[in-house]
């Protein structure tokens, strides 16, 4: 099994919405590391699993369009708790639908949203 990785990191703001959110509950910022992992059994025809350039522009866009935001006023945590869980889930999917990579099978995202905790979420990659 192959598998290419990129990272990159950005701060962007949030408050949790949860009953009893304490201290959360206040919009605060976070400095977001975040790892994008593909994986895939075969390689193209150049001797890739995917244009690593590719990936990184995908992730450049993800890190745009949420740099320096606050998380809740985004179209994509509509109705939800804006948690870190929660926004690896959306950048997954905001991924794979830009992706062309045929030979990724598994798309994962890692986001850490401090020093000590992260969460990722994994979703295939439907060619």
């Amino acid at each position: 099994m192959y598998r290419v990785s990129v990272s990159t990191d950005f701060v962007a703001q949030h408050f949790l919405t949860v009953p009893d959110p304490g201290p959360e509950g206040e919009p605060h910022s976070h400095r977001y590391e975040l790892e994008v992992r593909c994986r895939g059994p075969e390689l193209n025809e150049y001797g890739y699993l995917l244009d690593i350039d590719e990936l990184i522009a995908a992730v450049d866009a993800v890190e745009e369009r949420y740099r320096d935001e606050l998380l809740n006023d985004r179209e994509a945590f509509d109705g939800l708790n804006p948690s870190v869980e929660h926004f690896a889930r959306i950048v997954a999917d905001r991924l794979a639908g830009s992706l062309d990579a045929p030979e990724v099978e598994t798309l994962t995202v890692r986001l850490h949203e401090d020093e000590i905790a992260w969460a990722s979420y994994e979703r295939a990659l439907t060619a």
